[in-house]
């Protein structure tokens, strides 16, 4: 539904298009977008390099902010919006380290080997890996974990989406990492690069 307010919502502060926003006031959302989108993105380049990943990451910021609207708590958008990309952008930075990583590793070692076909084994490898060192995490570590490491959420979002203090959220991801890394231990002594992965 959107807001029966009036239309010039260049002039309007943050907290209003926030409020709208969360309203589902469609036009304030794309203020928001108008506003912050472009310098978000200069930000990520400049981190990244990349226009293509910076606009993916943009884009993604802006759709869970859509998404999430009634879900998470937001006090000021602007630093929401910066502390999320700062995320983003770490979580891209390490995604691609684990991958190059492995690539290096496959390289070295099975230099006669198609390094796409040796990864391919190896995620699934991992992931079947990472399925069985979760059943031993209580349900709450579970879904931490699987937010902050395989869905990429920040601290405050997850803090949000499960509905606990971001103290709280840092203990079970502290808690669920050190479990995880103990249980993923023989794995990860042939596979090194995945120790980016949890840490």
């Amino acid at each position: 539904m959107k807001s029966a307010a009036p239309s010039n919502y260049a002039s309007w502060s943050d907290a209003a298009l926030l409020a709208a926003v969360q309203a589902s006031d469609e036009k304030a959302y794309a203020e928001i977008y108008a506003r912050y989108s472009f310098s978000l993105f200069s930000v990520a380049y400049g981190k990244l390099k990349s226009r293509e990943v910076a606009e993916e990451l943009v884009q993604d910021l802006f759709e869970k902010l859509w998404d999430k609207r009634r879900d998470t708590r937001i006090e000021q958008v602007k630093p929401y919006l910066f502390a999320a990309l700062r995320y983003g952008v770490i979580n891209h930075i390490r995604a691609e380290k684990v991958r190059t990583g492995y690539e290096l590793f496959c390289r070295l070692h099975h230099p006669d080997t198609d390094p796409g076909t040796e990864s391919t084994v190896a995620f699934n490898d991992l992931n079947e890996a990472l399925a069985a060192g979760l059943q031993h995490l209580s349900e709450k570590a579970q879904e931490v974990f699987r937010l902050s490491r395989l869905e990429q959420y920040s601290i405050p979002e997850i803090s949000a989406r499960v509905n606990l203090s971001e103290k709280t959220v840092e203990y079970h991801l502290r808690k669920s990492l050190k479990l995880m890394r103990a249980y993923l231990r023989s794995f990860l002594l042939t596979a090194w690069p995945f120790l980016l992965f949890i840490r």
